[in-house]
């Protein structure tokens, strides 16, 4: 049932002007009579309740920038005193609501209008969702209040019944604005306006919420920065004990790298980049990453040899006595170093050691087969000139920041490997070895090759900067030695910034003194030997590097030579053998079994493969040297093979278009070579070259092919003792190829005394070794004819019946 609304009654009050303040009904508020419009309104309400019965009555109004709300509170004046601070006041109890209407007129000097309270209705009994409200704000308020303290209030707000005055008991809500409060004055509805005080307490205890989890939060950061202090001012007085029991100079750690930048012998701007950085460091706190970053650089930048130089010894002749007694053969580069040491030593004594920023380094390209010995020649280069030697490996690098370094920003973050050579070299100018750059790779995060570029350019690298330094470094009186096995696996580029100095291997005298001077004693002693105890002569390592071995360099030679030496040791130990022992070349078989590599000349002449026609021995190149390549053919028969040509041998286009011009100069060329070439049209021709395995490619096996074919038409075998290379034309021309030394001395290893090699390759003999041609004999040729009368053995039957 609901309950009767009573009619509105119209008033007739004096303004009481609120500024930045609303009254709420219900509640009781002393007012300062300072205020000429509170003070008048007071005496006008005064003044008409001396003409009636009551109290004096005045009409709340709140003013906000001047503006009066449309609503206001009827209020009563209980009592005119002082204030706790001796002004005077009066104590106004709010009752109710008051819709404002038109000014009037009154006594006093206070402004009267009409007015008519607002009754509120409710339904009887409350609806459930009322009541639920009226549950969730008394729960709300009780929260606050119990937060703030306030216990004697929440019994207070737990008694309020009724839902208007639950309402406007927000009024005593310090932290709602004046529009909220002028919001909860003009609405009207009790439930309205008590969901709208219940919204406005949520928020404040969700804002509230926050709030107290933020101030948690710093209060636990300000404890722990407050510990920490305490922490570090304790560490720092433990510190300053033990300096003091030490008898250590007081100073923190920023001074001290300022006091290291300063007392430390640095270029000009490297030392203003590193002050800098002690800056950075002194502004930075405990805490920072930063700090750490700064350190290690400083650290890094400080241990670097910016201004130390070992000197260079400039005794040439002893320089070149010690690549002598370190190294057998590699004439060239002992000639490129002594060259480079004159140039130096006359450079400094006309005070040319630095024109244009720039100094004497060198950037040489060792390239060679494995085993020659490029990588201990950079520490016998290092030695004969009296520098630090430095090795850096760069096989299988694919990192460009390996060169480069990586910026400062990273995780454990490094510099380059050229800068940690420098550091590790304690020396700007030692020798540097770049142990197999063809084996540099690339992949997604860089090209370390590219990076390469600059280090190794005699006209940039003395300004390099390494990412991680990001500071000049001086590279132009570094020695750089990079070795290689393959020369085309080096960019292009690259190459062009280097001197390149060919390693083709070395003969078997050389061989020989090498096992001799450096692998025999080196191996004695890791075999624990005593060096008499074990004698290998000349002869027996002839043999091991003749027919046990057949490499360019040495490194096999040593591992036979430390099998041998095991083997002797191992039967010394079971009592087999007596020491001291020579090993003669009667003994290797017992000693190692077998030899692996008999020369075709050594073989019964019915066994060796050219003892048929068809076959020819041609000479090529490969990553491990020259080496010996034999070229079959055969004719298939016109009955059961098809006719064409076929090729087997994992070869490259350049070689199966070789064998296609070979074919072709003898099918033209046929009748004046006196063969008889006219079954080619229908019988099929097939050119095999042994070791399927192996790929190959490259035209100097032209002659060879077209040899092969000639011995096979004709029926003469190819001379056993004859191996030969070059390219040839479809008219016969013999055209120039490259690798003539190694070819040469592979031809000597493999025992051919008899080599055909282009005519125009002639000037290449001048670095073939004086005793490796005083033991062949070399045939320039122009023409394919040449090749043929050289190589063919004399018709042991008549063409035709060859045919």
């Amino acid at each position: 049932m609901a309950s009767e609304s009573k009619p509105s009654v119209l008033l007739t009050l004096p303004v009481l002007p609120l500024d930045d303040e609303v009254v709420l009904p219900g509640m009781v508020v002393p007012l300062d009579l300072s205020d000429n419009d509170v003070r008048a309104a007071v005496e006008a309400a005064q003044a008409a309740a001396r003409s009636g019965t009551g109290k004096p009555r005045v009409l709340l109004v709140p003013r906000v920038d001047g503006t009066y709300a449309a609503t206001g509170v009827l209020g009563t004046v209980e009592q005119v005193g002082r204030l706790s601070d001796g002004d005077p006041g009066a104590l106004i109890r709010a009752l109710g609501r008051v819709r404002i209407g038109a000014g009037t007129t009154g006594p006093g000097a206070a402004l009267w209008v009409e007015g008519s309270t607002v009754e509120e209705t409710l339904p009887d009994p409350l609806p459930g969702q009322v009541t639920d409200l009226v549950k969730e704000y008394k729960a709300l308020a009780t929260s606050w209040l119990k937060k703030r303290g306030a216990w004697q209030v929440v019994d207070r707000v737990q008694q309020i019944d009724g839902v208007g005055a639950l309402a406007d008991n927000a009024g005593y809500s310090p932290f709602l604005t004046v529009e909220q409060k002028v919001a909860l004055l003009e609405t009207a509805d009790p439930v309205a306006r008590l969901k709208l005080a219940t919204a406005q307490l949520r928020e404040h205890l969700a804002e509230q919420d926050v709030a107290e989890t933020i101030a948690k939060d710093v209060q636990e950061g300000v404890d722990k920065q407050q510990r920490e202090f305490l922490l570090r001012r304790q560490l720092e007085a433990v510190r300053k004990e033990l300096r003091d029991l030490n008898g250590e100079a007081e100073g923190d750690e920023s001074d001290d790298y300022r006091a290291r930048v300063e007392a430390a012998d640095l270029p000009e701007k490297v030392r203003e980049a590193a002050l800098k950085e002690v800056e950075k460091l002194e502004r930075s706190s405990d805490q920072s990453p930063e700090g750490s970053w700064i350190r290690t650089w400083l650290d890094t930048v400080l241990e670097l040899p910016w201004n130390a130089r070992t000197e260079d010894r400039y005794d040439i002749r002893g320089a070149r006595a010690v690549l002598d007694a370190e190294h057998a053969g590699l004439d060239d580069v002992k000639e490129r170093i002594t060259e480079y040491l004159a140039v130096r030593k006359r450079r400094s004594e006309r005070g040319l050691g630095v024109v244009g920023g720039r100094r004497g380094g060198a950037v040489l390209a060792l390239v060679g087969p494995p085993g020659v010995g490029k990588t201990s020649l950079g520490e016998s280069v290092a030695h004969a000139m009296g520098r630090e030697f430095v090795r850096v490996a760069l096989g299988g690098v694919r990192d460009e920041a390996e060169i480069r370094g990586h910026r400062r920003t990273y995780v454990g973050a490094l510099p380059g490997r050229i800068v940690r050579a420098i550091k590790e070299a304690g020396s700007m100018n030692p020798v540097v070895l770049l142990d197999e750059i063809d084996k540099v790779g690339s992949d997604f995060r860089g090209d370390p090759a590219a990076a390469l570029l600059e280090v190794l350019d005699p006209a940039q690298n003395h300004t390099f900067r390494d990412h991680y330094l990001e500071v000049e470094l001086d590279l132009s009186d570094v020695v750089f030695l990079a070795t290689a096995n393959v020369l085309e696996a080096i960019p292009e580029a690259l190459l062009d910034r280097m001197e390149l100095v060919r390693l083709d291997g070395y003969t078997e005298d050389e061989k020989v003194v090498i096992a001799r001077d450096h692998l025999l004693p080196r191996q004695l002693e890791r075999a624990g030997l005593e060096p008499g105890e074990v004698v290998l002569t000349d002869a027996s390592l002839r043999k091991l590097a003749g027919e046990y071995t057949r490499e360019a360099g040495v490194r096999t030679l040593e591992r036979s030579i430390s099998r041998l030496l095991r083997k002797v040791a191992a039967q010394h130990e079971l009592g087999d053998r007596e020491l001291p022992f020579t090993v003669a070349p009667d003994n290797l078989r017992e000693l190692i079994g077998r030899p692996h590599h008999v020369p075709e000349s050594a073989q019964d002449p019915a066994e060796r493969r050219t003892a048929v026609p068809g076959v020819a021995t041609g000479l090529a190149v490969t990553g491990a040297g020259g080496d010996v390549l034999f070229v079959e053919a055969s004719l298939a028969d016109p009955e059961t093979g098809a006719a064409g040509l076929t090729l087997t041998g994992q070869l490259g286009d350049v070689m199966k278009e070789s064998a296609q011009i070979a074919l072709s100069f003898l099918r033209s060329h046929g009748a004046e070579l006196e063969l008889p070439v006219t079954g080619l049209k229908d019988r099929g021709v097939h050119i095999h070259f042994p070791a399927g395995a192996v790929p190959k490619d490259g035209p100097s096996a032209g002659v060879t092919m077209t040899t092969a074919l000639a011995s096979l038409l004709s029926g003469r075998q190819v001379r056993t003792d004859v191996a030969m290379t070059g390219e040839v034309s479809l008219t016969g021309r013999v055209l120039p190829i490259g690798g003539v030394k190694q070819k040469l001395l592979a031809a000597h290893r493999a025992g051919i005394t008899t080599v055909v090699i282009p005519k125009r390759n002639e000037a290449d003999l001048d670095d073939v070794p004086a005793e490796i041609l005083e033991k062949l004999e070399v045939h320039p040729v122009t023409d394919v004819r040449q090749v043929l009368e050289i190589a063919l053995a004399p018709a042991a039957v008549p063409v035709g019946v060859a045919a």
